[in-house]
């Protein structure tokens, strides 16, 4: 199995901008679809994104559109999460998965590895 290791998170001020990546173990990688997720102490993970294995399908969660793009370099084995005017109700830790669906998923259930996930605080 693949294995996915996050980084980029951080302590940022509201409305400022971060970029997390989320590198693979191997070129397996480009034929994953990829996904963010994102965790609260007590909450549920959710979907924050996901992107489809060559990169043509995306799809969003509501609070991420337009705020939040998702892009992938399957050279490098990379996953990309650029956000842009974040909030304090975006802190969270932000997780990858890899998941066999063709398109992207927004279930975590169709997710079967995940990395151990990066930090995000925001303040205000």
């Amino acid at each position: 199995q693949v294995q996915l290791v996050e980084s980029g998170g951080g302590l940022v001020q509201a409305g400022d901008s971060l970029r997390l990546s989320c590198t693979a173990s191997d070129r397996t990688f480009s034929t994953y679809t990829m996904g963010w997720f994102r965790q609260t102490p007590g909450k549920e993970r959710e979907f924050v994104a996901g992107i489809s294995p060559p990169g043509t399908s995306y799809d969003y969660a509501d609070f991420a559109e337009g705020r939040f793009t998702v892009s992938r370099d399957n050279k490098e084995n990379t996953l990309y999460l650029q956000m842009r005017s974040l909030t304090p109700e975006d802190t969270a830790v932000y997780y990858c998965g890899s998941s066999k669906f063709t398109l992207p998923t927004m279930y975590r259930w169709d997710y079967s590895n995940w990395g151990q996930g990066t930090q995000v605080t925001v303040y205000l």
